[in-house]
C-alpha cells in the first residue's frame, strides 16, 4: 500500500479543490441569498404582483382589441410572451441585490473571506434563478385560470419553461454587471428601466411584431425577448400555433434563444467579475 506524502496529497487534493471549492462557496451565497427571502415577503409579493396585473389587464380589459396572427385565443398567445416578460422584469433583482450588498459593506466581508471572487455573483444569479422557479410556477398558475391552455405536450412545455429560466438567468449576469457599476439600489433600479422597457414592450410578448410600424418590425423580431417568447410559444401551443410558427421556425427559435443565454453569460459573466473584482 502506497503512502503519500503530505506534499503529494496537496497535489492530488488542489485541482479538486479549485474546482469544488468555487462550487461549494457559490452555493453557500445561493442558499444565504434563498433564505433571506422569506425576511422580505414584501419583494416577493411586489415581484409577483405586476405580472399578475399584466396578466388581468391584457387577458381582460385589451385583450379583444388587439390582434394576433392566426386562429387561436389571445390568451394562448399572451400567457408564454408573460413568462417571459416576468423573468425579464425579474432580472432587475440581480442588480438592486448587488447593489445593496456593496451600500450596505456586506460586499467587503465577502472579499476578506478566503473565496472564490467569482462566488458571489454566481450565488447571487443561482439565487434569483430559484425565484424564477417559484415565480414561473406561479404565473402558469395564474395562465390556466384565466383560461390558457397547452397543445404541445407536457414534455415541450417543461421545455418551454427551462429555456424561459435559461433567458432569466442570462439576463442577470447582464444586470449583475449594471448593479456593480452605479453602486446602489435606486441608481441600479433606474439604469435597468431604460434596459427593459423597449425590450420588453417592442417585442411580440403582448402583440405580434407584424402589427407594429414598418420601422420597428425588424427589431421587434429579432430582439432577444421576441426569439425566446415566440420559442416559448411554438412549444407551448404546438400544432395548434401552426398559422403563426411553423415546427421549422419553433426549432430555430428555440436554437437562438440558447444562443442569446449562453452568448449574453460568456460575455456578461466575466464582465461582471472583473467589475466586482473593481468595485472594491
Amino acid at each position: 500500500m502506497t503512502v503519500l506524502s503530505t506534499a503529494d496529497q496537496t497535489q492530488v487534493d488542489e485541482p479538486r479543490s479549485l474546482i469544488v471549492g468555487p462550487i461549494k462557496d457559490a452555493m453557500a451565497i445561493a442558499w444565504r441569498n434563498l433564505r433571506a427571502l422569506p425576511r422580505v415577503p414584501q419583494y416577493l409579493v411586489f415581484s409577483t404582483i405586476q405580472p399578475v396585473i399584466f396578466v388581468l389587464m391584457f387577458r381582460f380589459v385589451f385583450g379583444k382589441a388587439l390582434r394576433v396572427p392566426g386562429n387561436i385565443p389571445y390568451v394562448d398567445y399572451l400567457m408564454p410572451g408573460i413568462f417571459v416578460q416576468t423573468v425579464v422584469f425579474g432580472s432587475m433583482g440581480t442588480a438592486i441585490g448587488l447593489a445593496t450588498d456593496m451600500q450596505s459593506g456586506l460586499m467587503e466581508r465577502f472579499r476578506s473571506l478566503p473565496m472564490a471572487p467569482s462566488a458571489l455573483l454566481v450565488g447571487r444569479t443561482l439565487a434569483d434563478l430559484g425565484r424564477n422557479v417559484f415565480v414561473v410556477i406561479l404565473m402558469v398558475a395564474v395562465g390556466f385560470a384565466v383560461g390558457f391552455r397547452i397543445h404541445g405536450g407536457v414534455l415541450d412545455f417543461l421545455a418551454a419553461c427551462a429555456l424561459v429560466l435559461l433567458f432569466g438567468y442570462a439576463l442577470s449576469w447582464v444586470f449583475a454587471s449594471i448593479g456593480l457599476l452605479v453602486g446602489d439600489p435606486e441608481s441600479a433600479q433606474a439604469a435597468a428601466f431604460p434596459i427593459l422597457a423597449p425590450l420588453v414592450f417592442a417585442s411580440s410578448v403582448f402583440v405580434s411584431p407584424q402589427f407594429m410600424p414598418g420601422w420597428l418590425q425588424g427589431f421587434a423580431t429579432h430582439q432577444p425577448v421576441s426569439v425566446t417568447a415566440s420559442a416559448v410559444r411554438g412549444l407551448a401551443l404546438g400544432p395548434h400555433i401552426a398559422g403563426v410558427i411553423s415546427q421549422t421556425s419553433t426549432t430555430s427559435y428555440v436554437l437562438q434563444t440558447i444562443a442569446w443565454g449562453v452568448g449574453i453569460v460568456v460575455l456578461f459573466g466575466p464582465l461582471a467579475v472583473r467589475r466586482y473584482r473593481k468595485a472594491i
